[in-house]
């Protein structure tokens, strides 16, 4: 099944690969620079909607990260081995499904919300329906939920910023294009 490539002006949103830089919770790069980020057709039909719900209301949407191979999968369950955040590699995350997308609202000049924790934060706050973090965090997560369920996403109640397609474990199988993955990968 080929996958889709996410990429402005196709699909109007900022991308920012987190994944491609040391910005990350592994303190290192898993991508190489010039990543892209990749979904399968029905993930990027949703998140398209999902733009289009954002826009009306003023937001953009800012991907962190969508497909993520296997190599990478392995590479942040070695560093943080808790699936509490990081799906187990021997059992697949939606992620390495092509079923998943890690985003935050931005406005409209690109400026990101108040989000309460930063992207890839694994620590209880990141979970969703927290109420110690400040209201505006609370309503930004909110609103980031509506836009993404109303467009037909689930959530992962762990991680403010994971959505994915639902049962996406039993629909989808691990994708695996070697190609697509040698391109994506930073050197270890």
């Amino acid at each position: 099944m080929p996958l889709v490539e996410i990429v402005p002006p196709a699909f109007d949103l900022d991308l920012d690969l987190c994944y491609a830089t040391a910005d990350n919770v592994t303190g290192k790069a898993i991508y190489a620079a010039d990543a892209r980020a990749y979904l399968l057709p029905e993930a990027a039909e949703l998140l398209d909607r999902a733009v289009a719900l954002a826009r009306p209301l003023g937001y953009r949407l800012k991907v962190f990260d969508a497909f993520r191979p296997s190599e990478a999968q392995w590479r942040l369950w070695n560093t943080y081995p808790s699936d509490e955040f990081v799906a187990d590699p021997r059992r697949g995350s939606p992620h390495s499904r092509g079923a998943a997308v890690d985003l935050t609202l931005v406005d409209m000049e690109g400026r990101e919300l108040e989000m309460g924790t930063g992207f890839d934060s694994f620590t209880p706050q990141a979970h969703h329906a927290r109420t110690d973090i400040s209201l505006a965090a609370q309503r930004n997560r909110a609103v980031l939920l509506g836009i993404m369920t109303a467009a037909g996403w689930d959530f992962f109640k762990n991680e403010w910023w994971h959505y994915q397609l639902f049962n996406a474990r039993a629909r989808f199988p691990l994708f695996s294009d070697s190609a697509l993955t040698k391109t994506m990968m930073a050197p270890d």
